[in-house]
């Protein structure tokens, strides 16, 4: 039976249930949505595969323009919320997902214009696969009484949903056709690169990440469930998130964890420094020793590590950093590789680490405010939820961001593509143009695209 709890400051009550079932695809699940659900659906799975996440239709959403303040915001909206709802011991906590644009700042029209500073949302239907174990829960926000009936429609529809995920086979969507190709502001870029190099060779920065944007047009209309499919299939080793508004879908394989919160242990990741996959095993070891001993890339590492370790001396205890960096192999490039964990403090929460840690120096720089304004300067687009954090919290507090990159915005037969790098004094700009072009492959191979340019 749904449970509310009321409070005298709102009229808003918050039903939930939570049943178990077997045998469900979350693939399946997010496609049963199509018709009802399009535009207001997410999917997010992390990358041990021992979490997965899809939810569909708004129950409701909390959403912000805010320049400052927007992270907390959105989490004492939330903590309202979660003072509403009263679940039992057996259910799924209720699950809060969405992200933050990378700069509330930049006020560049662009393909981001329809997403908020930050945009969140409680799905009506929940699943969540935890551990090979199924859970589908109904949610409904509501200042409504008597809602009873309301919610057995809920029921209804909910059952329909699961019947559709476990009897109909996910539709089979070849890859779209290439017509077109934009590499935009390519010569804007390259210039950006070379102005931000000689601005950190007079000392005004260390360093600053310059990104670029590729725009493609496809000969259909993309389907959301084909695209976050076929990029699990091509992209194994990585997060998997789509989050949906409207006729857009901005989703990703990233490999870089922001951080994570769990039962009071926080975990995040510094990830800087990249270099290609080699054709053979013996030129995949060369390349990754030759990464490993690579003065550049090695600084361009430790900005990112001391960072991050500098935030979680403030808000966690028993701060544990390894020594020197491992690597990060995914299926087109290899990363320097650096755990970080710590004890979270009482007083401390998951938003005030994505708001402490964001951007760290691997997607925007160092010192980080020099840098930020340096690419809402260089750059001359919108980065919108690009490189920016992206991810789910719950009831407890517990919950996960990782970091918006491998990515890309769908809008019907379009697709908009990011990707960049840390530009320091040693940088070439061709040679940072040309590791842009093996960032973008994971969405290209995925979309049906290609890297002939």
């Amino acid at each position: 039976m749904p449970n509310t709890t009321g409070q005298k400051k709102t009229t808003l009550r918050f039903y939930t249930e939570t049943i178990e079932v077997s045998r469900l695809s979350a693939h399946a699940f997010f496609e049963a949505g199509d018709e009802y659900y399009k535009g207001k659906r997410f999917f997010w799975q992390n990358k041990e595969k021992n979490f997965t996440l899809v939810g569909l239709g708004h129950a409701h959403t909390i959403a912000n323009e805010l320049e400052e303040k927007r992270y907390q915001d959105i989490a004492s909206k939330w903590k309202e919320l979660c003072q509403l709802s009263l679940k039992e011991k057996a259910d799924v906590s209720p699950i809060l997902f969405g992200g933050f644009s990378f700069d509330p700042f930049n006020k560049i029209s662009s393909e981001w214009d329809t997403f908020p500073s930050a945009f969140f949302a409680i799905s009506t239907f929940q699943l969540v696969i935890r551990n090979e174990q199924a859970f589908v829960s109904i949610h409904l926000i509501t200042d409504k009484e008597n809602n009873m009936d309301t919610f057995e429609q809920l029921r209804i529809e909910r059952d329909a949903l699961i019947h559709t995920s476990q009897v109909k086979e996910l539709k089979n969507h070849a890859k779209s056709k290439l017509v077109a190709r934009e590499d935009r502001l390519k010569e804007a870029y390259l210039q950006a690169v070379e102005d931000v190099t000689k601005r950190i060779r007079e000392n005004e920065v260390k360093k600053v990440v310059i990104g670029r944007s590729l725009k493609l047009t496809f000969d259909e209309v993309f389907s959301s469930a084909s695209v976050l499919y076929n990029t699990s299939i091509e992209q194994p080793e990585s997060y998997l998130f789509g989050l949906e508004k409207d006729n857009k879908i901005f989703f990703g394989a990233t490999p870089e964890r922001l951080v994570k919160v769990e039962h009071g242990e926080a975990l995040s990741a510094g990830i800087a420094g990249s270099i290609k996959r080699g054709e053979t095993s013996v030129e995949d070891r060369q390349l990754g020793e030759s990464l490993l001993a690579d003065p550049k890339n090695l600084a361009e590492h430790k900005y990112v590590v001391d960072m991050i370790n500098k935030v979680f001396e403030q808000f966690c205890d028993e701060v544990k950093v390894p020594s020197r960096p491992k690597l990060l192999k995914i299926r087109d490039i290899q990363h320097l590789h650096t755990p970080i964990q710590g004890q979270l403090k009482n007083s401390a929460s998951l938003f005030q680490l994505v708001e402490a840690l964001h951007p760290t120096p691997a997607m925007g720089g160092e010192p980080r405010e020099e840098a930020v304004t340096i690419i809402r300067e260089s750059e001359q687009m919108n980065r919108g939820y690009y490189a920016a954090p992206i991810g789910w919290i719950d009831t407890e507090g517990d919950g996960e961001f990782a970091v918006g990159i491998r990515s890309a915005l769908l809008e019907n037969e379009h697709a908009y593509l990011y990707a960049g790098g840390g530009i320091v004094a040693e940088s070439s700009s061709l040679e940072e143009f040309e590791e842009t072009r093996v960032k973008f492959r994971p969405m290209l191979r995925t979309l049906g695209g290609n890297m002939n340019e």
